[in-house]
């Protein structure tokens, strides 16, 4: 049999040569200065600000196979920025690649232990016992878990383009994973699941969205060197992305994508019950109508089940290479949405 994870792992190498390659020639992110206050295995926690202690705390969650840098990648279209305009105190976790010994974590560590670590980290710096919750596609998905198993330790919690309903009508992923294997089948050869192959599973299952969109977006991008720049930034920034975690991968695909064990009401965490009934925090939601990753049905429905909450609708924008992203630094996101998002925790975080 050949070996693949090997041959994956030389191809993630090479993606992140490219990318080292693009920052030498001046395409990298512009990222806001800041201070790593905690790490340990698969995680550093980062401040973006030193003043008083006193400013409400939010902790930007991003996806886990994704390089945090996203949240803040140029000036102009900073999430990281945008939160501290609004006198916030913004903290990011910033995954790091899972190596051998971290094979064995899964939701129990991304969505549960690991967020905890930071919020315990934060409130040791700032004695807030609770703070706001930001996260995008699965990072929103690891802190609505968080929220379900610890209540009480969220104030307020905000999802990006995330995931909770899961199945063949719910985004492309859905009938995606429906044809595939059990994971178990996969990870038995690769162990950590490379970011290479996240890739190509990404693209097998929409070469629409994950290729030719992206090429009509930099079609389109041509015209404004503002948006050609974005655009060739996240680009780069694909380049960065991570391997899954083992257990993680299997539990996505196994207990979320296939079975949907959160909105059924049956998923356990850690040995302790999960469902959308058990989060208490105030909710806002940022949904794109066209998105074909985390459309409306894959959200929506976690809003009836919790009671309700905010809706604020994405219209897309020009530049951003990948639309899922668009939210986080697209240029009408961050002219119409991010002052809304801010003055939302700003009236939850006090």
């Amino acid at each position: 049999m050949i070996e693949l994870a090997p041959w994956y792992a030389q191809t993630d190498r090479l993606r992140r040569l490219a990318g080292c390659c693009l920052d030498a020639l001046g395409w990298g992110p512009e990222e806001t200065p800041s201070q790593p206050v905690f790490a340990e295995p698969c995680l550093t926690l980062r401040r973006y600000d030193d003043g008083p202690a006193g400013k409400p705390a939010v902790l930007l969650i991003p996806a886990p196979i994704k390089a945090a840098y996203i949240w803040d990648l140029l000036p102009a279209v900073s999430a990281v920025r945008r939160c501290r305009e609004g006198g916030l105190r913004v903290y990011l976790m910033q995954w790091r690649a899972p190596g051998e010994g971290e094979r064995g974590f899964g939701l129990a560590d991304y969505a549960d232990r690991l967020v905890g670590d930071a919020l315990d980290a934060i409130r040791a710096e700032t004695g807030q016992a609770s703070v706001v919750l930001i996260g995008h596609s699965l990072g929103g998905t690891c802190a609505a878990l968080f929220a379900a198993l610890h209540p009480e330790r969220v104030r307020g919690l905000v999802l990006l383009a995330s995931p909770l309903h899961f199945g063949p009508e719910t985004g492309l992923f859905g009938p995606a994973v429906a044809e595939l294997p059990n994971a178990r089948t996969l990870t038995v050869q690769l162990g950590n699941v490379p970011g290479s192959v996240i890739n190509g599973l990404c693209l097998l299952a929409s070469p629409a969205t994950f290729d030719w969109s992206r090429r009509w977006d930099w079609w389109c991008s041509l015209l404004s060197p503002a948006a050609l720049r974005t655009h060739l930034l996240v680009e780069r920034w694909t380049l960065d992305e991570m391997p899954l975690a083992q257990r993680l991968f299997e539990e996505l695909v196994e207990l979320l994508y296939r079975e949907d064990r959160f909105m059924r009401g049956t998923l356990r965490i850690g040995g302790r019950a999960a469902t959308p009934q058990q989060v208490r925090a105030p909710l806002l939601s940022v949904v794109d109508r066209h998105c074909q990753i985390v459309p409306p049905q894959a959200v929506l429905p976690f809003h009836r089940a919790v009671g309700g909450g905010h809706l604020l609708w994405y219209a897309g924008d020009v530049g951003v290479s990948l639309q899922h992203v668009g939210m986080l630094v697209g240029e009408s996101a961050h002219r119409h949405l991010w002052p809304r998002i801010v003055r939302w925790v700003q009236g939850h975080a006090g």
